[in-house]
């Protein structure tokens, strides 16, 4: 069995910090992509960063320069690392990876946290 445990959202003021982790736990030969969404209130879920295993990013647009993603490969662990926070940034924060434990790869996702941002 695997699985994707999320920790780090809360409630913070506008212009605040906010440090999320996802640590995968299991069987793990190895973790490709690993990545955050969100989903807001009447939202669809979308794209926050996503990185590689070697350590490439990609970020939307709408976070860029505010948000930073890492991955500690020795310990299974994503971060995202999120600045300058703005009201628009309020929602479910949710881990994702691509986890390789019965010899191909299978996408899991992290239960979500509530990350709230007051204006």
């Amino acid at each position: 069995q695997v699985q994707l445990v999320e920790s780090g959202g809360g409630l913070v003021q506008a212009g605040g910090s906010l440090r999320l982790s996802c640590a995968a736990s299991g069987s793990i030969r190895s973790i490709n992509a690993m990545g955050w969404y969100r989903q807001a209130p009447g939202k669809q879920r979308e794209l926050v960063a996503i990185i590689t295993r070697s350590g490439s990013t990609n970020y939307a647009g709408s976070v860029k320069g505010r948000f930073t993603i890492s991955r500690d490969n020795a310990k299974n662990t994503v971060y995202l690392q999120m600045n300058s926070l703005k009201p628009e940034d309020t929602a479910v924060y949710y881990c994702n990876a691509d986890i390789d434990w019965v010899g191909i790869p299978i996408n899991y996702w992290g239960q979500g946290t509530q990350v709230t941002v007051s204006s």
